[in-house]
């Protein structure tokens, strides 16, 4: 899961503060490297590295980030490699001069990449599927001639969109993009079925003048002060030119909005509403199906306290306390300067990192029935961990909730979900599940509940989702247990641990 942001306004030094400013906003979406590419007409300028936003941009970075617009990135990476390399925005300087910043994973990324190299002939020098996505633009855009006005050439806004309707006829998979044309503007385009978010807000000035930004939540844009004109939609291609101009297309003969239902369980931040959907009241109607369900099944529960998992569960779990009518306590108090271990790159790494993420306040765990509300279950071992540490304060007995559904299939569509025998609910029983996390009792959301919470809280603007990692079924692209194999074997913690290690090596695929 990445984070991505494009801005085109009339001031260089507030466009590069509002590059920084937004990708600190989108912090939570990749804490592994950061990067801002802006353009001055003539020239990019650059600044990309591993670490958090604050850490990679010092002022003398800033001040050289010249220009009126510009892209930017935050990135956790999907196969667990942790190279500066990979990091994004990628550039290339034909044709025009082009930078790109990409959310998303490309389900047919070998297959593009030989057609890149042998018939686009072009090069490509990461494993990133982004940089490959990239190539795909700047070839296809490659294939139009630009028109010369008065010696002066002239891209038509026309023949950029025919470039991307030959781009979605190639690629398979999801991709939200921003990229930047040198001396034109700022392009945004999502994949046919919007499975990654991507929304555009608009700001103007005291003199009228405006700055526009793309972001992957629209959060970004509310606290950039912007008005929200909308979400990019699936297929969609937006162009603002450098004079601000705005022009649109549907790039798709067929799109259909199916947008991950996992940014609403977990990624996105709870102040952001994504397709018209709004993630708070999300997670409410997720906490108010979740306790029904208990009222259902254990109708004698004895819960003395409902506590979350902080922070992603907090919001689920008032309202499964309000729902049943029991107390709601916090019971941990989270260390906010440790990163988010589900995309923390290796198991040995998150295992260590909980009990310096959690500390549990005894006095609410002393003699009571306690019932923990997570956002979701994957590996199952951070879940362990912490029903150990409420145990060890005097818990009298630990109940387990889950606001989603078992996971059991990997996430081919850009979240490092591992390869799924590490999966904790992978071939076990509920029973088996509640032994190997050391609970009392334990239920997890269904499918439906899930679907509908989602559903109820955008009041149907949108019906559909992709709920892969939960179904196997995946919405676009050719998925053969082939290729689910190829990404287990790159996601299995023994791998990213061998990536890690040789990430100082850069290999090159182009040689023939």
């Amino acid at each position: 899961m990445c984070g991505i942001i494009g801005i085109l306004g009339p001031e260089e030094a507030e466009v590069r503060q509002q590059l920084y400013d937004g990708l600190l906003v989108l912090q939570h979406r990749g804490q592994d490297a950061a990067g801002i590419v802006t353009c001055d007409k003539e020239r990019f300028h650059q600044r990309k590295s591993n670490g958090m936003v604050n850490d990679v941009f010092r002022q003398h970075h800033m001040d050289m980030l010249g220009g009126n617009m510009g892209i930017g990135h935050v990135r956790y990476p999907t196969a667990g490699s942790s190279s500066s390399a990979e990091a994004q925005p990628f550039y290339t300087n034909s044709p025009y001069g082009m930078a790109l910043a990409h959310n998303g994973n490309l389900t047919n990324a070998e297959e593009l990449l030989q057609k890149v190299i042998h018939q686009d002939r072009r090069h490509v020098n990461t494993n990133s599927d982004s940089e490959i996505l990239l190539n795909i633009l700047a070839s296809e855009l490659g294939r139009t001639q630009a028109t010369q006005i008065e010696g002066e050439l002239y891209l038509d806004c026309e023949d950029l969109f025919d470039a991307i309707e030959r781009l979605n006829s190639r690629v398979n998979g999801s991709y939200a993009a921003v990229s930047m044309l040198s001396g034109y503007g700022i392009l945004a385009f999502r994949d046919p079925f919007g499975i990654r978010p991507l929304i555009h807000g608009v700001r103007k000035d005291n003199n009228g003048e405006e700055t526009h930004v793309f972001a992957s939540e629209s959060v970004v844009l509310t606290t950039l002060g912007c008005e929200i004109i909308g979400d990019v939609k699936p297929g969609e291609a937006v162009f603002v030119d450098e004079k601000g101009l705005i022009r649109r297309r549907i790039c798709h003969p067929s799109p259909v909005l199916k947008p991950c239902i996992f940014e609403h369980v977990y990624f996105a931040r709870p102040d952001s509403v994504i397709d018209g959907i709004p993630v708070y009241g999300a997670r409410i109607k997720m906490g108010e199906k979740l306790g029904n369900r208990i009222i259902e099944e254990n109708p004698e529960h004895g819960i003395d306290v409902v506590m979350p998992i902080p922070d992603s569960g907090r919001i689920s779990a008032m309202e499964v306390a309000r729902t049943l009518g029991v107390e709601y306590r916090e019971g941990f108090v989270k260390n906010r300067y440790v990163g988010r271990t589900f995309i923390m790159p290796g198991q040995a790494i998150r295992k260590d990192s909980v009990r310096k993420k959690l500390n549990p306040i005894p006095h609410e765990f002393e003699g009571k029935r306690v019932l923990l509300v997570d956002d979701s279950i994957v590996r199952g071992n951070t879940s362990k961990k912490i029903v150990q540490l409420a145990r060890d304060v005097g818990a009298k007995e630990v109940f387990f909730a889950s606001a989603a559904p078992p996971v059991l299939h990997p996430n081919v569509y850009g979240i490092d979900m591992p390869a799924k025998e590490e999966y904790i609910a992978h071939n076990r029983t509920n029973e088996e599940i509640m032994h190997a996390i050391g609970v009392d009792w334990l239920i997890y959301q269904s499918l439906e509940d899930l679907q509908n919470a989602v559903i109820d809280a955008g009041n149907g603007v949108v019906n559909q989702f992709d709920t892969s990692c939960f179904t196997g079924e995946y919405v676009c692209g050719t998925i053969t247990p082939e290729y689910l194999a190829s990404v287990e074997g790159a996601r299995n913690d023994n791998a990213k641990i061998k990536k890690n290690d040789s990430d100082e090596t850069i290999e090159i695929h182009n040689k023939e």
